[in-house]
C-alpha cells in the first residue's frame, strides 16, 4: 500500500520542480523569487546586520565603562550612538520578521507562494542596497552624529554639514520602500491566498498577526518618509520646513517622526507575540487558550499605538489637556497586552509544558517583558516621564521592550522553525548554554542601566565625570553586556553548525497542529504538492493524514498539467476557492528595479545628479517592461482547480492581485498625503511668524483647469472599463483620462508659477510641495494611462480581461481625490481671506 504511494508523490514533486526550480549558481540568488529563497536570504542579511549593531553597541559600552573614559571622541561616539540605533531599528528588527514572515506564511496559509513573488525579490534588494549604503558610510567616517531619531536643527545642514545626514535620510528612506513592499504582499496573500476552507476564523494566529502589522506598517511608515523628505529638500535645497527664522517649526519633525516611531514600537513586539502565540500552545502541547480574544487585542493595541505617540514628547511643551489625553492613552495599551499574556498563561496552565529550548527563551520573555511593560506604564505618567525623561531609565526600558519583548522570542522562533529551513534537527547543544548566558546578562546590564537613570545619569552623552556614584553601575552593566553578546554569538554559531551537519530530521517533530509542518522538511521549493482543503484552525492535528494527500495531489491544483506556477485565490471570509492565480517566473527584472531605484536615491549624494535623474528613468521602463510580461492576449476561460471545481485564472477577474495591491499600496499613499496636511495645518497653527505676508491668489483659470482635470480623470477610465466590458473601442475613455491628467498637471503648475520662491517662507515651501504631491501623480497616472492604451492596442484587454483597466481606474480615482484636496487647501485661505 505504501510504494505506489510514496511513487505518486514522488512523480508529482518531479513534474513540480522543473517549473519552480530557481536558476543554479549566482545567475539563480540574482534571479529568483521564491519565497524559500528570498526568505533565507533576507533572513541572513538581517542577521549580519544583527551582528554590527552588536557590535556598535559594544563600542558604546566600552566608552561608558569608566568616567573620563579615552576610549572614543565626542565626534566617533556620536556617530557610534547614532549608528547602533539606525542599524538595529532599521536594519535589524524589521527586516528580520519581514523574512519570517516570508518564510513561514505561505506554509502556514497553505499556499505555495506569497502574492507577489517578484516584489518581494525586489524589496529585499533595495534593503541591501540601502543597508550597505548606510554601512558603508559608516565604515568611511561619513556617518550622522544627531542620533538615531535626527531631531533637528541638529541634523540640518548648519549643525551637520557634509553627507552623513543625508546618506542616513536617503538611505532609511529607500529601507522604508523596502517595509512598504513586505507590508503590500503581506496583506494581500493573507486576505486573498489561504488553503481551501481556510476562513478569517481558522486562519493561524501569526497570519491575524502579521495582516494586523503589515496595515500598520502601511500607515505608519509614510509619516517617517515624509518627514525624511522635508528634511532632505531642506538640507538639498533651503526650503524651510523645519528653520525657525523662516516660519517652520523643528517640532514638525517630531510629530512625524513619533508618528511612525511609537506604532513602530508595537510593529516590532506584535509579530514577537504571534510567534509567542503560536510556538507556546505547542510547546505546552494543547491549544491556545482565547483565540478569539488574542485577535482582538492585537487589533486593539495596532489601533491605541496610534495615538500615543506624544508620550515621547512630554517635555516639549505641549499643552496640558493633551499631556492628560496621551498619559491616559498611554497606560490604556497595557489592556490589551495584559488580555494576551493572561492568554498565554492560561495556555501553560491547561497544557503540560515541555521545557525544549524554544521555550526557555519563551520564559526568558515572560521574566523581562513584564518589567519593561512596568516601567513603560511608569514613563506613561508625565510627572515621573519629566523627571525620567532624558535619562538611562528610558534607554534601559527600551532595551527590556525590544531585546526582551521581540529578540527573545524571534530567537525562540528561528530555533522552532530550524528544521523547515533546513531540514535538520539539533544535534549540538550550544543553544541551551548560550541561553543561560544570555539572559541572565541581559538583566544584569540593564537592571544596572535602570539603575544609573534613576539616579540622574544623562543619555545620549558620550562621557561623565568621576565622583557621580554611577562607575561602579557603569562597569557592571559593561561587563553585563560583553557576556550577552558572546551569548548571542553562541546562539548564531549552534544555528549555523546545526543547519549545516545537524542529522536529518522526520516531518513535523513537535507535533503542531498548523500547516506549515505538513510538507516534507525543508519545504521544497512549490511549497505544496496541491492546495490543502482544510475544516479547523488545527488541520494536522484534526486530520493526521492530510500531508499525504496532499503529497499525492489530492487537494486543488495537484495536477499541473498546465506547467506554470499556480496557486488558489480563496474567497476572502470564508476561503471558498475563487480564483486560479498564476504566479510569474524567475527573472531578474526585480534585482534590475532595485538597482535603478537605490541609485535615484543614492546618486545625489556624490552630486551625480544627471545620474539620478537616469535611474529614475530607468524606474519607469523596468517598471513598464516587468508588467508588459504579465497577462494573456487570449481568454482561457475557467480552468479545472480539481475535484471537479471550474475557476477563472487571476488574469480573467475584474479583481485581479494587482489591484487588490494597489489598494493596499493607497492606503500608504493616502497615509502620505494625510500627514502632509497634517505638517501644513500644524504649521499653520503653531510656528511662527504665521499666516504668511500674503496668501496664493486661486484666480480663476487654475480651479477651472483642476476641475476640469479632476472630472476627465473620473469619468475617463470608468468609460474605458464600460467599453472594455462591452467589446467596444476604448479609445474615447482613454483619450478623456490623458486630457483630465494633463489639466490637473497644469492647475497644479500654476501654483508654482505664482509662488515662484520656495525657500522664502515655510507656507511657500508647503504649497510648492503640496502641488508637487498632484503633478507626481498625474505624472503616474499619465504613465499607466498610456501603457493601458498600449495594452489594449497589442490585445490584452477582453470584456474578460478588465483587471488591467480597474487597477488604472483605481490609481485615476485616488489621484483625483487627492488633487482636490491638495488644491483645495492651497486655493481655499487665500479665496476666503
Amino acid at each position: 500500500m505504501t510504494a505506489p504511494r510514496r511513487a505518486t508523490a514522488l512523480r508529482l514533486h518531479r513534474r513540480l520542480l522543473p517549473v519552480w526550480a530557481p536558476e543554479r549558481g549566482l545567475r539563480g540568488w540574482l534571479s529568483t523569487n521564491n519565497n524559500n529563497d528570498i526568505g533565507l536570504l533576507f533572513l541572513g542579511v538581517a542577521t549580519a546586520f544583527f551582528v554590527i549593531g552588536g557590535i556598535l553597541a559594544m563600542l558604546i559600552r566600552a566608552q561608558l565603562a569608566s568616567p573620563r573614559s579615552a576610549f572614543m571622541e565626542p565626534e566617533v561616539y556620536n556617530q557610534i550612538f547614532t549608528m547602533h540605533g539606525t542599524v538595529m531599528m532599521f536594519l535589524f528588527a524589521i527586516p528580520f520578521f519581514e523574512a519570517l514572515s516570508i518564510l513561514i506564511l505561505p506554509g502556514m496559509l497553505g499556499t505555495r507562494d506569497l502574492a507577489f513573488p517578484r516584489l518581494g525579490a525586489y524589496g529585499l534588494w533595495v534593503y541591501i542596497f540601502g543597508g550597505l549604503a548606510v554601512i558603508a558610510a559608516m565604515v568611511m567616517g561619513l556617518s550622522p552624529d544627531g542620533g538615531w531619531f535626527m531631531y533637528p536643527p541638529l541634523s540640518s545642514a548648519a549643525f551637520s554639514p557634509g553627507i552623513g545626514a543625508d546618506v542616513w535620510l536617503l538611505g532609511i528612506t529607500s529601507i522604508e520602500v523596502s517595509a512598504i513592499a513586505a507590508a503590500c504582499e503581506v496583506v494581500v496573500t493573507v486576505l486573498r491566498y489561504r488553503a481551501a476552507g481556510m476562513s478569517l476564523s481558522r486562519m493561524p494566529i501569526f497570519a491575524w498577526v502579521m495582516l494586523v502589522v503589515a496595515v500598520m506598517i502601511l500607515t505608519a511608515f509614510p509619516p517617517m518618509i515624509l518627514g525624511s523628505v522635508l528634511l532632505e529638500i531642506e538640507r538639498a535645497l533651503d526650503w524651510p520646513f523645519y528653520q525657525v527664522e523662516n516660519s517652520g517649526d523643528p517640532l514638525l519633525w517630531q510629530h512625524l517622526f513619533w508618528l511612525f516611531g511609537h506604532p513602530e514600537v508595537y510593529i516590532i513586539f506584535l509579530p514577537a507575540a504571534g510567534m509567542i502565540a503560536t510556538i507556546l500552545p505547542v510547546m505546552a502541547r494543547t491549544q491556545l487558550m482565547g483565540y478569539g480574544w488574542v485577535v482582538a487585542a492585537v487589533v486593539s493595541l495596532a489601533v491605541l499605538s496610534f495615538g500615543l505617540w506624544v508620550h515621547h514628547m512630554f517635555a516639549t511643551g505641549i499643552p496640558h489637556l493633551s499631556l492628560a489625553f496621551f498619559s491616559a492613552a498611554s497606560t490604556l495599551v497595557a489592556v490589551p497586552t495584559a488580555v494576551m499574556v493572561f492568554s498565554w498563561i492560561g495556555t501553560l496552565w491547561q497544557g503540560r509544558p515541555v521545557m525544549r529550548l524554544p521555550m526557555l527563551w519563551i520564559m526568558g520573555f515572560f521574566a523581562t517583558f513584564v518589567i519593561g511593560g512596568l516601567t513603560g506604564v511608569m514613563l506613561a505618567i508625565v510627572p515621573f516621564d519629566w523627571q525620567a525623561h532624558d535619562t538611562h531609565f528610558v534607554v534601559a526600558h527600551l532595551h527590556y521592550v525590544l531585546i526582551g519583548g521581540y529578540v527573545f522570542p524571534m530567537v525562540a522562533a528561528v530555533y522552532y522553525y530550524l528544521p523547515v529551513m533546513t531540514g535538520r534537527t539539533r544535534f549540538f547543544r550550544l543553544g541551551e548554554i548560550a541561553f543561560w548566558i544570555t539572559v541572565p546578562a541581559f538583566h544584569l546590564t540593564f537592571l544596572a542601566v535602570h539603575w544609573a537613570g534613576l539616579l540622574g545619569q544623562r543619555r545620549r552623552t558620550w562621557t561623565y565625570d568621576p565622583g557621580e556614584a554611577w562607575e561602579t553601575i557603569n562597569l557592571v552593566a559593561s561587563v553585563g553586556a560583553f557576556a550577552m553578546a558572546i551569548g548571542f554569538a553562541l546562539v548564531i554559531l549552534d544555528v549555523a553548525i546545526n543547519s549545516a551537519v545537524a542529522l536529518r530530521g522526520r516531518r513535523n517533530p513537535w507535533n503542531a497542529g498548523t500547516l506549515e509542518w505538513a510538507t516534507v522538511l525543508p519545504n521544497p521549493i512549490y511549497g505544496f504538492a496541491s492546495i490543502p482543503i482544510v475544516g479547523g484552525r488545527y488541520p494536522l492535528a484534526e486530520d493526521p493524514a492530510l500531508p499525504h494527500r496532499i503529497a499525492r495531489g489530492e487537494g486543488y491544483l495537484g495536477d499541473p498539467a498546465r506547467n506554470r506556477r499556480e496557486t488558489l485565490i480563496v474567497a476572502t471570509a470564508s476561503g471558498e476557492p475563487a480564483q486560479v492565480a498564476i504566479l510569474p517566473g524567475n527573472s531578474r527584472l526585480p534585482f534590475l528595479l532595485a538597482v535603478v531605484t537605490s541609485t535615484s536615491f543614492l546618486a545625489p549624494l556624490v552630486g551625480a545628479y544627471a545620474l539620478s535623474a537616469v535611474a529614475l528613468a530607468g524606474v519607469v521602463v523596468v517598471a513598464l517592461v516587468w508588467a508588459w510580461g504579465l497577462g494573456r492576449k487570449v481568454d482561457e476561460g475557467p480552468l479545472d482547480a480539481g475535484h471537479g471545481l471550474q475557476l477563472p485564472s487571476s488574469w480573467e477577474v475584474p479583481d485581479p492581485p494587482g489591484w487588490w495591491g494597489s489598494l493596499a499600496l493607497l492606503l500608504a499613499d493616502g497615509v502620505h498625503f494625510g500627514a502632509l496636511l497634517f505638517g501644513y495645518a500644524f504649521l499653520w497653527t503653531i510656528a511662527p511668524n504665521w499666516p504668511p505676508p500674503s496668501w496664493i491668489e486661486p484666480g480663476l483659470a487654475g480651479p477651472a483647469l483642476a476641475l476640469a482635470g479632476i472630472a476627465g480623470l473620473l469619468a475617463g477610465p470608468r468609460l474605458t472599463v464600460r467599453s472594455i466590458r462591452r467589446g467596444r473601442s476604448a479609445v474615447t475613455g482613454l483619450t478623456l483620462a490623458l486630457l483630465g491628467a494633463g489639466t490637473l498637471a497644469a492647475a497644479a503648475a500654476s501654483v508654482w508659477l505664482t509662488r515662484p520662491n520656495p525657500a522664502g517662507h515655510a507656507y511657500d515651501a508647503t504649497l510648492w510641495l503640496l502641488a508637487g504631491h498632484v503633478a507626481l501623480h498625474t505624472a503616474i497616472a499619465l504613465i499607466m494611462l498610456g501603457f493601458l492604451s498600449a495594452r489594449v492596442r497589442a490585445g490584452y484587454a477582453s470584456p474578460r480581461r478588465i483587471g488591467e483597466a480597474r487597477i488604472v481606474q483605481l490609481w485615476a480615482d485616488f489621484t483625483a481625490l487627492t488633487g482636490a484636496m491638495a488644491l483645495a487647501a492651497v486655493w481655499v485661505p487665500g479665496a476666503v481671506a
